[in-house]
């Protein structure tokens, strides 16, 4: 699974990890994204969205409908 969230678009982020001697070796800051399954009233059918923990408590406030709806907008495959 890509660590990437359908609907923030959030992506990992890269930097360095420090050890105790100053070394610096390359590391990644992964989203944490979680697979989800929503009723979607509108097309009477469950989408299953890949999403990070930001963008799940999103839709608890503004719903699936507008979530898909902005997923679609920024090109995203629902």
């Amino acid at each position: 699974m890509s660590a990437h969230c359908q609907l923030t678009g959030s992506r990992p982020g890269f930097g360095n990890a420090i050890s105790h001697s100053h070394r610096r070796t390359s590391r990644r800051f992964d989203p944490n994204v979680q697979r989800k399954r929503y009723w979607l009233p509108s097309e009477g059918r469950h989408v299953r969205l890949t999403l990070s923990a930001r963008a799940i408590k999103t839709i608890d406030v503004i719903g699936i409908e507008a979530a898909v709806a902005r997923i679609r907008a920024r090109g995203g495959k629902v």
